[in-house]
């Protein structure tokens, strides 16, 4: 299980670097920060039920994040002109 959090810094590690490269380096340092978290997390030895908890509880953080930024940031019919 922890080889599975390395790929998933691996990833995010990716798109951290996509989105740098795009000029979008507030999100590129959100996805670095991401890598560090999964990378690091990878490495504590941890049971497998507790990566699992880990990761729900990533994914209910992610879901009311991106839940409040759909509904009150997100400008009415998409992006502004």
């Amino acid at each position: 299980m922890d080889r599975m959090y390395r790929v998933l810094g691996f990833w995010t590690a990716i798109m951290a670097i996509f989105f740098y490269l795009g000029d979008m380096y507030g999100l590129s340092l959100l996805f670095f920060g991401q890598t560090g978290f999964f990378v690091l997390l990878s490495y504590l030895r941890l049971s497998e039920r507790m990566y699992i908890y880990v990761f729900g509880a990533y994914l209910t953080v992610f879901f009311v994040g991106y839940s409040y930024y759909t509904v009150f940031l997100l400008p009415v019919g998409g992006a502004a002109h």
